[in-house]
């Protein structure tokens, strides 16, 4: 069973559309949501590029759209943003809404090996249901040319799944990442239940240990991080640990700690446009 994305809301913004769209997911095996940023065409006949946002804990499709302010640029740029949701939601797993970095809106964009847990498909909804969708529904859009970037539990699965789908995506970038998960709490809990207790099988799903994996990468690597994040503090996002590996690995990485910012939609506005100019750079070459 597979439906067609139908349009569920439009809103003009600086000459494009946002458009949010409504469709059953056999990935996920439940209905999803996602938003599309279609920037005003500079032909009829022209394909935009695609650039996917992957969004953080206790999100929705809606967080990035509302708040970022990215279209600004996104517009002048000519660059379609795509923003999927953050997890599988109605399907009623038992403990799917207790706590709120793990579940409902906590996917981590990985596939899980778990039973219970055997929905949260997320890696395959990114990497290959979402982007056979937009070709399949969106002849204006042209998925080949693709990067990806995102906010916290994003910024991790936007790194992991640069770092393991190299030909896929042109370029990467993150605010705030989870790099090292599987040594902070967030990562612990999600992995333990969603991949059980073999912490072989966390490494696959881990950007700094990936990142020894890949050193074929070539374009740089850009991450902000605000140095007043709580979760900085908390040890939960450990960007030092990324560095050190991107180092070791000959990784061009730019790693920029941002006095005074959180971890919050402020801080990525302030940054937004940076992010953008990166990608669109690497989607025009």
């Amino acid at each position: 069973m597979e439906s067609k994305p139908t349009e569920t809301s439009s809103s003009k913004m600086f000459g494009g559309y946002n458009k949010r769209y409504k469709h059953y997911s056999p990935t996920l095996g439940c209905s999803m949501n996602f938003h599309i940023y279609f920037p005003p065409p500079p032909s009829p006949s022209h394909k935009l590029p695609v650039l996917y946002w992957l969004s953080g804990l206790t999100c929705t499709d809606e967080n990035f759209i509302a708040k970022s302010g990215a279209q600004r640029v996104a517009s002048s740029e000519g660059i379609a943003l795509v923003t999927p949701d953050t997890s599988p939601r109605g399907l009623n797993v038992e403990g799917e809404a207790d706590s709120w970095d793990f579940g409902v809106g906590a996917g981590f964009y990985l596939n899980a090996t778990q039973e219970k847990w055997k929905n949260w498909r997320m890696y395959d909804y990114v990497v290959k249901e979402l982007p056979k969708l937009l070709t399949e529904n969106f002849p204006q859009l042209d998925p080949s040319r693709a990067s990806i970037f995102g906010h916290s539990m994003g910024g991790h699965g936007a790194l992991t799944i640069y770092l393991k789908n190299l030909d896929k995506y042109k370029s990467v970038s993150a605010f705030a990442p989870i790099v090292n998960p599987i040594n902070c709490a967030w990562g612990q809990k999600a992995f333990t239940n969603y991949l059980g207790g073999n912490k072989a099988d966390w490494e696959d799903y881990d950007a700094t240990c990936l990142i020894s994996k890949f050193t074929d990468v070539s374009a740089t690597i850009l991450i902000d991080q605000g140095e007043d994040d709580k979760f900085l503090h908390d040890q939960q996002l450990l960007p030092h640990k990324f560095e050190e590996a991107c180092r070791k690995a000959n990784v061009p990485l730019l790693l920029r700690l941002q006095p005074g910012y959180d971890h919050s939609y402020y801080f990525i506005a302030t940054f937004i446009d940076d992010h953008i100019l990166h990608h669109s750079q690497a989607l025009k070459l």
